[in-house]
């Protein structure tokens, strides 16, 4: 019998469509750099705000540099929404309705320690108005930023970030800017 504890250290291994090939450990296919599935999520506050966390020193990659709200992996027949509902309210203690699947996009990075990130990545994105309570176990702060302080800091300060975000946040942009910044 397959327990949920045993669900957590898979991951779904995918082709470039998107369509199950497998699964596999997570830290295995880490070290192996094969392509997996991810989600992002980009939750915004009142006032059009994106809330990044800043991962915990203790995590296996990544420790300590900002990124989105929140990202993680979907168990293995996991719906995408409910993976990253599930992941925001562990990590960051938020309830989140309304979470929009906007695009997908591949990407593949060295994150350290002889780990690959290799993620086909979904971008969500939502609102929310209420309290941020990270986990400390996941991150140790949180912030709101706008856009173009976002977009300071990564010119400025680029080592600062997690590798998917500064993949991700140009694409993030682009689709605000096509009319969707109110409509998350």
């Amino acid at each position: 019998m397959v327990t949920v504890r045993d669900l957590k250290d898979l991951v779904v291994l995918v082709d470039e469509q998107d369509v199950p090939i497998g699964t596999r450990g997570k830290m295995d296919v880490h070290r192996s750099g094969e392509l997996h599935r991810a989600f992002s999520v980009f939750v915004f506050d009142p006032q059009d705000r994106l809330i990044l966390q800043q991962r915990a020193l203790g995590k296996y990659h990544s420790g300590g540099l900002w990124t989105n709200t929140c990202c993680s992996h979907p168990r293995p027949g996991e719906a995408l929404a409910d993976a990253a509902a599930r992941r925001l309210r562990e990590e960051m203690g938020i309830l989140c309705q309304g979470i929009e699947h906007q695009f997908s996009f591949i990407y593949r990075a060295e994150v350290g320690n002889g780990l690959v990130e290799h993620e086909l990545d979904h971008v969500l994105f939502a609102r929310h108005s209420g309290d941020v309570r990270p986990d400390p176990r996941e991150a140790m702060a949180w912030r709101a930023v706008t856009d173009e302080e976002l977009d300071h800091e990564l010119r400025t300060g680029p080592d600062r970030f997690t590798a998917w975000l500064k993949s991700c946040w140009p694409l993030v942009k682009e689709r605000r800017g096509a009319g969707l910044r109110h409509a998350v």
